[in-house]
């Protein structure tokens, strides 16, 4: 792992990679502890933009997103997205074939029904082992595991797609 690794966060409901955001987090998480939130938003957005272009007309959300991937590292509540209404998809799997063609015909069906959400193939076994599934592929919708092992048929995505918006 270099200081130029690159984590991809979402930021204004957008997917954004940070570098060294990984980094910076576990080297400073005891430096924070027990400081406000404020101070801890402000000091990751210091140290972060010597590395990363920050939009300047977002950058109370950049001040956000780093403070929620702070929250889960150190294992603090936080909330998902700066979008709470934005559906999360997980794809997980190392990128096998079928891996692949469930995260296409997920994009696929997203355009089709003009679903908007933060879809991330996730593909770090490690991360995977968190979701406590064995086979791929396997996806996750709004933290809950809908399939692993299998490639459910586009009616089935579908289906649990407009269940998930609640547009059933």
């Amino acid at each position: 792992m270099t200081s130029m690794e690159v984590t991809q966060i979402t930021v204004a409901g957008q997917r954004t990679g940070i570098i060294g955001l990984k980094q910076l987090i576990e080297a400073v998480a005891g430096e924070f502890s027990g400081t406000p939130d404020d101070e801890i938003a402000d000091a990751l957005m210091e140290r972060l933009a010597k590395k990363n272009y920050i939009v300047p007309t977002v950058k109370d959300a950049y001040r956000a997103a780093f403070l929620r991937e702070y929250k889960k590292f150190v294992g603090e509540p936080f909330e998902e997205t700066d979008d709470p209404d934005l559906l999360q998809i997980k794809v997980l799997g190392p990128g096998c074939p079928n891996c692949e063609r469930l995260e296409q015909d997920l994009m696929s069906l997203m355009a089709e029904l003009k679903i908007k959400a933060d879809l991330e193939h996730v593909r770090d076994p490690v991360e995977i082992g968190t979701f406590g599934v064995m086979a791929m592929p396997a996806l996750v919708i709004n933290g809950n595991v809908m399939a692993a092992g299998r490639m459910p048929s586009r009616g089935i995505l579908k289906e649990w797609l407009l269940k998930a918006t609640k547009r059933t």
